[in-house]
C-alpha cells in the first residue's frame, strides 16, 4: 500500500483553503469534487443528536447511495444544535458550492448533487461570510494537486495527516481506490465515527459502493475507539468516478469481492492511523477477541476491553495488569467463562484456566510500551472473532479537551 491523498484516481480535484472559521489560522475549508456527478455511498452517525450537514446529506441521499458531485467540508464548528439556521446553512454550503464548481468549469450542479460535513465545536452558528468566501477562493483552486490542502482542512485535534492509497487489477483494469479521514477524539464505535471521503476510479454501481463501504466499516471504522464518545457530525462519503473504465459493477460482478477488499484495506488503514493518533495517545491497542460463543459476544468483548479507562491507563502506564482485561471483558454483557478464558498481551499468556499465569515481567512491559499493542482474548466458547481498535489514555489527553475551546 501507497500512502497519499484522495486525488490518486482520476476524475477528482480537490482544494482546501483557510478563512478564518479556525482560531488557529489555518486551512478551514475543502472541496472535493468529481469531473461529473458520479456514484456516490455516504454512512453517518447513529447518534440521536446530528448536525445540521448530517441532516443534508440525509435528506439528498435518502438511501445512502445515489450520485453527487461534490463534497465540502468545514473545520473549525460542527454546525450542529444551531436550530432552523443551522439546516439553512448546510443547504447554503451545498448551493453555493454547486455554483463554484458549475462555474469553474463543467455540466450544471443542482445543490442536492453536493455532501456537506461540518467538524468543530457544537452549538455555534456557522460565520457564513467566511464560510462564502472560503467556498469561492477554495473552488477557484480545485486541481488535482490540491489534496494536501484539502486533507490540512479537515482537521481539528488532530496530530497527522491520514490517507491510503489501494491499487488492484479487476477484469483487466487497473483500478486505485484511495481515502482520507480527519478523527482523534470524540470517536467511538457506531457507523461512522470520524470525517473521511473515500474516492475510487472503480466503475460501480451505488448500489455496489454502498455495501462495500459499508461492510468496510464494520470492521474498520465501527471497530474503532478513541474515548467512548460518539461524535455527532460523522460522516464518510465514498465517491467512485468510473475514470478506469469498464461496465458498472453491481455485488455480483465478478471483480466485486476484490474491489470490495480495496475498499477495506483503505478503510482499515485509515482506522488504524486514528487510532494512532488519539488525543493524547502514545500507542495504538488492538484488542483481538477470539472463539466467542457468537459474533456478537465477540465485539461487544473487544469493545469493553478497548474502552476501558483502567486498561488504557495501564498501557499508558506499561502496566502488565491483566486483571483489567478480564474485568472489562466480565463487566460486558458477552459470555464469558473464566475457566475457558485465555488472555495474550503481545506474545506472553498471562491469565488462563481462571487465574494469573507466571510470565516475564519485563518482557510484558517492553510489549505495553511498543508503538502497537496486542491484547489477545481467547474466550473459547465458539468461533466467531472481532478485533477492536484504540489506543491509551494518558494526562494529555485531559489536557487537550479540558482546554478546548467551547
Amino acid at each position: 500500500m501507497r500512502t497519499h491523498h484522495i486525488t490518486v484516481p482520476g476524475g477528482f480535484a480537490a482544494a482546501g483553503v483557510a478563512c478564518g472559521v479556525k482560531h488557529s489560522g489555518t486551512e478551514d475549508v475543502a472541496i472535493f469534487c468529481a469531473d461529473r456527478a458520479v456514484p456516490a455511498a455516504v454512512l453517518t452517525t447513529s447518534n440521536q443528536v446530528v448536525g445540521a450537514p448530517v441532516q443534508w446529506c440525509r435528506s439528498v441521499l435518502p438511501r445512502g447511495r445515489g450520485k453527487v458531485r461534490a463534497f465540502v467540508v468545514n473545520s473549525g464548528c460542527s454546525n450542529v444544535c444551531t436550530g432552523k439556521r443551522g439546516l439553512r446553512d448546510a443547504e447554503t454550503m451545498a448551493r453555493l458550492t454547486a455554483d463554484a464548481v458549475a462555474a469553474s468549469g463543467g455540466p450544471a450542479v443542482a445543490p442536492q448533487q453536493v455532501l456537506v460535513a461540518s467538524t468543530g465545536v457544537i452549538g455555534q452558528p456557522l460565520p457564513m461570510d467566511r464560510i462564502r468566501a472560503g467556498i469561492a477562493d477554495a473552488a477557484g483552486r480545485l486541481s488535482r494537486r490540491g489534496d494536501a490542502a484539502a486533507l490540512r482542512a479537515i482537521m481539528t485535534t488532530d496530530t497527522r495527516e491520514k490517507s491510503a492509497v489501494v491499487q488492484a487489477r479487476l477484469a483487466g483494469r487497473d483500478v486505485t481506490v484511495a481515502g482520507i479521514a480527519k478523527g482523534a477524539g470524540m470517536i467511538a464505535p457506531s457507523l461512522a465515527t470520524m470525517i473521511a471521503l473515500v474516492t475510487t476510479d472503480a466503475a460501480v454501481t451505488p448500489a455496489a459502493l454502498h455495501r462495500a463501504l459499508r461492510d468496510a466499516a464494520r470492521r474498520s471504522f465501527n471497530a474503532l475507539t478513541i474515548d467512548s464518545d460518539q461524535s455527532t457530525s460523522d460522516t464518510v462519503v465514498a465517491m467512485a468516478s468510473g475514470a478506469a473504465g469498464g461496465k458498472p459493477m453491481t455485488t455480483r460482478s465478478p471483480g466485486y469481492r476484490k474491489f470490495a477488499a480495496a475498499v477495506a484495506e483503505v478503510c482499515d488503514a485509515l482506522a488504524r492511523a486514528m487510532a494512532a493518533d488519539g488525543e493524547g495517545a502514545t500507542r495504538l491497542v488492538e484488542v483481538r477477541v477470539r472463539r466467542a460463543a457468537s459474533a456478537a459476544d465477540a465485539e461487544i468483548a473487544a469493545k469493553s476491553v478497548a474502552n476501558s479507562p483502567l486498561v488504557k491507563t495501564a498501557v499508558h502506564g506499561c502496566d502488565p495488569n491483566w486483571g483489567r482485561i478480564v474485568m472489562a471483558l466480565g463487566k460486558s454483557a458477552a459470555r464469558i467463562d473464566p475457566e475457558a478464558l485465555r488472555v495474550r498481551i503481545g506474545d506472553a499468556l498471562v491469565f488462563s484456566r481462571g487465574r494469573g499465569r507466571g510470565f516475564d515481567e519485563a518482557a510484558v512491559r517492553a510489549a505495553l510500551g511498543a508503538d502497537e499493542v496486542v491484547i489477545d482474548c481467547d474466550l473459547g466458547l465458539g468461533k466467531a472473532a472481532f478485533t477492536a481498535l484504540g489506543c491509551d489514555l494518558s494526562r494529555e489527553y485531559v489536557a487537550v479537551n479540558a482546554d478546548y475551546h467551547t
